[in-house]
């Protein structure tokens, strides 16, 4: 039997510094509205200060960055929720939405655990990453990729990524890998922290679509209140 093809993203977290290079390259690429952001950075950090001899220590303190997409997942949660049948994954394992039959009802938005797909206001269909389809039909990177000044940032076929970094697909802040089956495989930060463990916080200040709900989002936005 013959494994179908699943295209993916690859993040080496110990090497990304967080300087939204590639949330700007596809923001740019794509021309997309101040308030709509297919691809999202977010600071996570943890530790404390406290008095050590009259003087401020840092205890356990640390920092480390995600870069975060739609996950092209191996069982996308918004696919099956949605009523015009807009959302369906390519053949190459890519999940696209198909504008013309968007009515952006919204479902696929509430539905993802990564927020990916972005409402862009009434009358308006959902839209997200596709890993510059277009790009990839004259064989290049996706936006995104070309844009990281540190190289943190790949993509490929997921058995290759795999083969290469492991099989590492969430820390905190993000869900559980195993809720979707993300296609992105990630190479730990010497800080990172388990899934869920409770002792860091989302630093980021809030800047998807306020309209879109989603739990990587609405965590940034109730922890930087």
């Amino acid at each position: 039997m013959v494994e179908k093809k699943q295209l993916g993203f690859y993040l080496d977290i110990s090497a990304c510094i967080g300087c939204k290079a590639c949330q700007t390259a596809c923001k740019d690429k794509n021309d997309l509205p101040v308030d709509i952001n297919w691809r999202t950075v977010i600071e996570y950090n943890g530790g404390s200060w406290e008095f050590e001899n009259d003087n401020l220590v840092p205890v356990n303190v640390y920092t480390y960055h995600l870069t975060v997409s739609c996950q092209h997942c191996e069982n996308p949660p918004c696919l099956p929720v949605c009523p015009t049948t807009a959302i369906r994954k390519g053949d190459d394992g890519v999940v696209l939405v198909d504008p013309a039959k968007c009515m952006g009802c919204q479902y696929c938005s509430w539905a993802c655990p990564y927020g990916a797909p972005q409402f862009g206001g009434r009358g308006e269909p959902m839209s997200k990453c596709d890993m510059c389809a277009d790009l990839r039909a004259i064989d290049k990177n996706p936006a995104c990729v070309d844009a990281c000044p540190l190289r943190a940032l790949d993509w490929g076929e997921m058995t290759d990524l795999r083969a290469k970094h492991g099989n590492v697909t969430a820390v905190d802040p993000l869900p559980d890998g195993n809720l979707t089956n993300p296609s992105m495989i990630l190479t730990p930060h010497k800080h990172t922290q388990a899934l869920s463990n409770g002792v860091g916080h989302s630093a980021s200040l809030p800047e998807s679509n306020p309209k879109a709900k989603n739990a990587i989002g609405a965590n940034i936005i109730k922890e930087a209140r």
